[in-house]
């Protein structure tokens, strides 16, 4: 039975409540964005690269870019949300969560710039100004760095991103340590598909990929749904303060 001073220490202590939601409302937007950036343009950017197609479809593009925005920003956001209460735990993971999420979706961002460059290579021999043989050269290689960065570079730091946080979930308490463990499990399966796809360059919808990254996905609907609804354990979040009271 707690005593009356630890039920005090709880109602004054903060609960972390609006970073608890923002980071369920950025996990859910993030997997949103993530998959919509899929349908604009379909099957539109493929080698060989059909450059009057893809010219004509310059708006899709767009889009296309404005969705990895709002995917990559998001990204950046989850860890962002979640620091002011990690940190109290374990600064440095905590950061390093923060780091990892930050440098993914930069990469995230490379591979839009790609696609943008080659939408501008496409208009460019649509119109006649550049050469069929060095475009196809050149749209071989922004595709190449699209997809290596979209299905490799980016998923490494994803993953040491992820984990960090999740680890630091699963020691505080903060959450259900089963939702946070299947977190850590979920992450490693996403880390077999970032090797599997940097050794065997299999990118896209693998079976291999699909099935490995099932689990993370899922994770983090449940660990937002869980956010949004419940938020962070009160007695996590007391037992950091005490903790630092009787130090201090």
């Amino acid at each position: 039975m707690r005593t009356d001073r630890t039920q005090k220490k709880e109602i004054g202590m903060p609960t972390y409540r609006g970073n608890a939601i923002a980071a369920g409302v950025l996990f859910i937007l993030c997997s949103a964005a993530a998959i919509l950036s899929i349908v604009p343009l379909g099957a539109v950017v493929s080698a060989p690269v059909d450059f009057a197609k893809l010219a004509a479809n310059d708006n899709r593009v767009v889009l296309t870019a404005l969705i990895e925005f709002v995917w990559a920003a998001t990204g950046m956001g989850i860890a962002m949300a979640l620091y002011p209460v990690l940190r109290k735990f374990n600064p440095a993971l905590a950061l390093g969560s923060v780091f990892g999420r930050v440098v993914e979706n930069v990469f995230i961002l490379v591979g839009t710039l790609s696609l943008l460059v080659l939408l501008t290579l496409s208009q460019e021999v649509a119109a006649g100004s550049a050469g069929l043989v060095s475009a196809v050269a050149a749209s071989n290689l922004l595709l190449t760095v699209r997809e290596w960065v979209g299905e490799f570079v980016a998923l490494i730091p994803f993953c040491v991103g992820s984990f960090l946080y999740n680890y630091v979930l699963y020691r505080s308490r903060l959450v259900p340590r089963w939702l946070s463990g299947w977190g850590l499990v979920a992450v490693a399966l996403s880390m077999v598909v970032a090797l599997y796809a940097g050794f065997t360059q299999d990118f896209g919808f693998s079976n291999v990929n699909v099935v490995l990254s099932i689990p993370i996905g899922l994770q983090e609907m449940a660990l937002a749904i869980w956010l949004i609804a419940k938020g962070f354990s009160a007695p996590a979040l007391a037992s950091v303060a005490s903790t630092r009271e009787s130090a201090s």
